[in-house]
């Protein structure tokens, strides 16, 4: 039977054991607690880099946006120059182009070759774009003479197709009296000289550089089509939706 001596050592010995095992346990503890702050300064030390990280690269979208819309900027001040010079250069070539046709007419007229310079050369594509007709025969101051009959005429343009024959009179200067004659005089001499155009219609055209609007009303009357320059731009029938309607 054991003594109390010896149970006194014993629970000494388990005391004793239990103090080590604080004493490791104590010192386990403070080794965690030193990683666990080691771990935690690598920690504070990698959020400060992502930080770091993501400023520089907001740092960077900025700069490349501010460069991005400075060349946008750019790019737009740019085209807007090119359009502004190409607009400038396209109104200085129709000025110019308006201009050298005025000129032109004027030289023409006082040369005496308004019909062989401008008014013949616009027949052929006037015609086919107002009247849809193919023009299959145009002669230039066409004279004829037939039973003691004479006369000479400006242009004619015939199409075949649509059995249509075009007269134009062409005058460096309209004038009311010159379109009498022409409506009075001159169309019934052509259909006696040209009686192969008898099943024809015929289309009567009083054409010039230029015509005031009481000679383009005075040639609507008498169902006349007026042939001119369209604001010194290009040849042009003037009032055919006012005789078409």
């Amino acid at each position: 039977m054991e003594t109390l001596e010896n149970k006194i050592e014993e629970i000494k010995d388990i005391l004793k054991d239990f103090a080590m095992g604080l004493l490791r346990l104590e010192h386990t503890t403070e080794r965690l607690g030193q990683e666990i702050e080691r771990i935690g300064h690598e920690i504070n030390k990698l959020k400060d880099s992502i930080d770091e990280v993501n400023k520089q690269r907001e740092e960077d979208r900025k700069y490349w946006n501010e460069q991005w819309e400075k060349v946008n900027k750019q790019r737009e001040e740019d085209r807007k120059y090119w359009n502004e010079q190409w607009e400038k250069a396209k109104k200085e070539r129709e000025e110019d182009r308006k201009r050298f046709n005025k000129e032109w007419g004027a030289l023409s007229n006082k040369l005496g070759t308004i019909v062989e310079d401008i008014i013949f050369p616009a027949t052929r594509p006037v015609l086919e774009s107002y009247f849809k007709c193919k023009i299959t025969d145009l002669s230039l101051n066409r004279e004829k003479i037939k039973d003691g009959l004479q006369d000479e005429f400006d242009v004619i343009a015939v199409s075949d197709e649509c059995k249509t024959v075009f007269l134009i009179e062409v005058k460096s200067t309209p004038k009311i009296d010159y379109i009498d004659d022409f409506r009075n005089n001159k169309i019934e001499r052509f259909r006696k000289l040209f009686d192969e155009y008898k099943d024809y219609k015929l289309v009567p055209i009083f054409a010039s550089l230029r015509l005031q609007d009481n000679i383009i009303n005075y040639l609507t009357k008498h169902k006349i089509y007026a042939m001119a320059f369209r604001e010194w731009e290009y040849m042009d029938l003037l009032n055919f939706d006012s005789i078409k309607s």
